[in-house]
C-alpha cells in the first residue's frame, strides 16, 4: 500500500486545488484562506482545517508539516487585467512568502498556479526569479500553461500556468519522471453543462431590460455562450465558455450569457462553478450572495485539471514510471 501523502494549501479560495488533490488520493491537513465569503463556502465543503486570516501573519512554525505545499498565489500583479506590477506590487510578496513556507517546512513537493502571463511578465524575469529561487533551494522546477478544455472534457477556455517543483535530495530525478499530463478529448457541449430546466427568474433577460432587443438580434445559437461588452454582444465562435473572471459579480457586462427555450439569461453560479469542474455536489452556502459565489468561481482553479498534474506528482512520489 503505498504512502498517504499529506497536503497544505496556501491561498486555497473555495478548494478547488484541495478538491484535485483529493480526488488523486492525497491527504489535505490544512488550507488557508483569507476572504471570510470563500472561507464560508470552504467551510462547508471540506472537515480539515482551515486557517482564516492573511498569509503574511501567520505562525509558520505553528503550522502542521506537510509533504506537498500548494498555493495559487494571487495572480493580479502578473495579469493582464492588473497592472503588471510583478513584485513590485505588494500582492507580488506573496511568492516570497511561500518561499518562508517552503525553507520552514521543507515539503517534498511545491506546486504552484497562476495566470498564463507569468511567463511573459517582464520579459520573462519574474519567471526567472520564481524559477532560481526554488532552484536555489535545491528544488526541480517544470512548467507549463494548461487549458481547462483540454483536461476532464470541460467545455471552457481557460489557461493558467502550472509549476511543479520536488525535493531534489530524494527526487533527484524529478525532472525526468514527473510530466505534465497529455491533453484529452473534448466532447462535451456547453448545452451539456448548462441547467436544462428553467432558473430562477432574475437570470433572465425580459422584454422590459434594456438589453433585450440586442440580445435578439445577437444571441441566435442556444450553443454557445456570448459575453455582453457594455455597447455590443459578443459570440464565441468556439463553441467553449470564455474564461470566467472573478468580476463576474460586479456589472452585467461580465456574466457569460446564455439563449435557451426559456429565454436570454446569465449563466448561474451553479453553472459556473461546473464550468470549474466543481461536481453538483459541492455546496453553496444559502446565504451566500450570487454576487459572491460568481466572483469564488471566477477567482477558483479548474478542478480536473488540479487533479490530472497531482496524479502525475503522485506516480513520482510513488515512484512508478
Amino acid at each position: 500500500m503505498s504512502e498517504k501523502f499529506t497536503v497544505g494549501s496556501l491561498y486555497a479560495g473555495i478548494g478547488g486545488i484541495c478538491l484535485g488533490f483529493r480526488n488523486s488520493g492525497f491527504d489535505i491537513k490544512w488550507a488557508n484562506e483569507f476572504d471570510k465569503n470563500a472561507c464560508i463556502t470552504y467551510r462547508n465543503n471540506f472537515e480539515h482545517q482551515l486557517i482564516e486570516g492573511d498569509v503574511l501573519q501567520l505562525d509558520i512554525d505553528a503550522i502542521p508539516k506537510i509533504h506537498i505545499l500548494t498555493a495559487g498565489f494571487p495572480c493580479q500583479p502578473f495579469s493582464v487585467a492588473g497592472y503588471r506590477k510583478g513584485f513590485d506590487d505588494n500582492r507580488g510578496n506573496h511568492f516570497f512568502r511561500i518561499l518562508d513556507f517552503v525553507d520552514t517546512m521543507r515539503p517534498k513537493v511545491v506546486f504552484l498556479e497562476n495566470v498564463k502571463n507569468l511567463y511573459t511578465h517582464d520579459h520573462g524575469k519574474t519567471m526567472k526569479v520564481i524559477e532560481q529561487s526554488l532552484r536555489d533551494r535545491n528544488y526541480s522546477f517544470q512548467a507549463k500553461v494548461l487549458n481547462t478544455k483540454d483536461y476532464g472534457n470541460i467545455p471552457h477556455n481557460r489557461e493558467r500556468i502550472f509549476m511543479v517543483a520536488f525535493d531534489k535530495d530524494i527526487y533527484p530525478d524529478a525532472e525526468n519522471t514527473f510530466e505534465f499530463p497529455q491533453k484529452e478529448e473534448l466532447t462535451k457541449t456547453i448545452k451539456e453543462v448548462i441547467s436544462k430546466e428553467k432558473v430562477e427568474d432574475n437570470f433572465y433577460y425580459g422584454e422590459d431590460k434594456y438589453m433585450y432587443n440586442m440580445l435578439k438580434e445577437t444571441m441566435r445559437s442556444e450553443d454557445t455562450v456570448y459575453q455582453f461588452r457594455r455597447q455590443y454582444v459578443r459570440e464565441n465562435k468556439s463553441n467553449v465558455c470564455p474564461t470566467l473572471t472573478a468580476n463576474m459579480g460586479t456589472g452585467g457586462h461580465n456574466v457569460p450569457l446564455i439563449k435557451t427555450e426559456f429565454g436570454f439569461r446569465k449563466l448561474t453560479p451553479r453553472e459556473c462553478l461546473r464550468f470549474q469542474g466543481f461536481p453538483d455536489t459541492f455546496k453553496i452556502p444559502a446565504k451566500s450572495a450570487n454576487s459572491s459565489i460568481y466572483k469564488q468561481a471566477g477567482n477558483s482553479v479548474s478542478v480536473p485539471v488540479i487533479q490530472a498534474v497531482s496524479k502525475n506528482i503522485l506516480k513520482v512520489l510513488n515512484g512508478i514510471k
